[in-house]
């Protein structure tokens, strides 16, 4: 059975809310009550496939949300490849 680490501060992050939408985002920092996430982008369907598109449209490129524990389904490091695909949206560097 593959165990897998959990995720850390300054991870990229897949989070799925209560409200259904699926965010990723960097993990900037853990509180008792929520956590700080910085650039956060969600996940949509494509017609080539998953793609990443603003989570809020009238925030800053650079900004950090707040999300409360109790909107979050659960929380896990995103895979490589769409990793990777954050990294290339959020600072324009292909990995």
């Amino acid at each position: 059975m593959l165990i897998e680490t959990p995720y850390k501060v300054g991870d990229t992050v897949s989070l799925k809310l209560t409200s259904g939408e699926e965010v990723v985002a960097r993990l900037e920092e853990e509180k008792a009550d929520s956590f700080i996430l910085h650039k956060p982008l969600m996940v949509t369907a494509t017609q080539q496939g998953l793609g990443l598109a603003p989570f809020m449209f009238t925030i800053g490129p650079d900004a950090k949300v707040n999300i409360s524990h109790d909107k979050i389904v659960c929380m896990v490091k995103t895979l490589d490849e769409m990793s990777k695909q954050y990294i290339t949206s959020t600072t324009g560097i292909a990995v």
